[in-house]
């Protein structure tokens, strides 16, 4: 069976991933999935850069407004739903074009991979727990070291969670942990995908970015970012919420608990945003194997960097 053809655009925040993947999918025939954690959120429209009505030129998009911000998500969850949208795409005889920067969903994606927590049961793992609190850390490390010893070498005694999961996963599957965790790192050593796939990374000056993620911030400001802020300070949910950890929106809640003034709280957004920029750039560059497109050498001229990428699709 033929690996379904799919074209992945990333890029750390403010690289203009969007506009890129839309002239691309006027190309070649393509529909667009997000994949970025923050957009699949209701209600948090302008902090997380999510692609209007006007922006998407017809082209339809996929992974945004799933969830409200109440619901939890993991990466689990998040791969499953991106692989069903691919194949529809695919069975429309149309080119997935997968489009964020979130490394760690995309790794997921790209190989599908396999987590855990889908042979959880949580009534052993917390047997396990109360087992260490009665009987130490170290007795329960020391059932792990009989099972998984390679597991038991990279996790610490006192790691009771990573400890109990381990033995869990081990009882509740009959495999170890650790061999779960070599097959699944395999499969992206090896490049054992079940996409042929083209990644591209859009990069440029990191001084040019950082201005363009100042400037970026600047503009949300006007745009009434801070009401959303607001409106999902006010609901006044969970904070272990995966929507309230979002750059962008945490760090004005000091604000509106008169803790900082508003001038702190921009600029501390900006700060997180180029730090987080930082990391996605340092994840592309030694975690994955993509094709840089250096858009400040086209000068940002959109068809000029369409060209530059179709040249390795065509």
């Amino acid at each position: 069976m033929d690996k379904i053809k799919t074209i992945l655009i990333s890029g750390p925040t403010a690289s203009g991933k969007t506009s890129v993947s839309i002239e691309l999918a006027k190309k070649l025939n393509g529909e667009i999935i997000c994949i970025d954690s923050m957009q699949i959120y209701r209600n948090m429209d302008i902090g997380t850069a999510k692609v209007t009505q006007e922006e998407m030129q017809g082209i339809s998009h996929y992974m945004i407004d799933e969830l409200y911000p109440s619901q939890m998500s993991d990466v689990a969850w998040f791969k499953d739903t991106v692989k069903n949208y691919i194949n529809q795409i695919h069975q429309k005889n149309k080119v997935p074009i997968l489009v964020g920067g979130t490394g760690f969903y995309i790794n997921a994606i790209l190989y599908d991979t396999e987590f855990s927590e889908k042979n959880s049961n949580y009534e052993m793992r917390n047997e396990f727990r109360e087992y260490a609190f009665l009987n130490g850390t170290d007795k329960l490390h020391d059932k792990l070291k009989e099972i998984d010893p390679v597991s038991a070498e990279s996790i610490h005694p006192n790691n009771v969670k990573r400890v109990a999961r381990a033995l869990e996963y081990f009882y509740e599957t009959g495999h170890t942990i650790s061999s779960h965790n070599t097959t699944e790192l395999n499969k992206r050593t090896s490049n054992n995908s079940p996409y042929n796939f083209k990644f591209f990374t859009l990069n440029m000056d990191r001084q040019i970015l950082y201005n363009k993620i100042n400037q970026r911030v600047d503009i949300m400001i006007n745009a009434g970012l801070l009401n959303e802020a607001k409106w999902l300070f006010d609901q006044n949910f969970d904070e272990n919420l995966t929507a309230m950890k979002a750059i962008g929106y945490r760090e004005f809640f000091p604000y509106f608990k008169g803790e900082i003034d508003l001038d702190t709280a921009i600029e501390k957004v900006k700060q997180n945003t180029r730090n987080y920029a930082k990391r996605q750039l340092t994840w592309f560059k030694h975690q994955a194997n993509p094709i840089f497109v250096e858009v400040d050498k086209f000068n940002f001229e959109m068809p000029l960097i369409v060209k530059e990428i179709l040249k390795y699709i065509e």
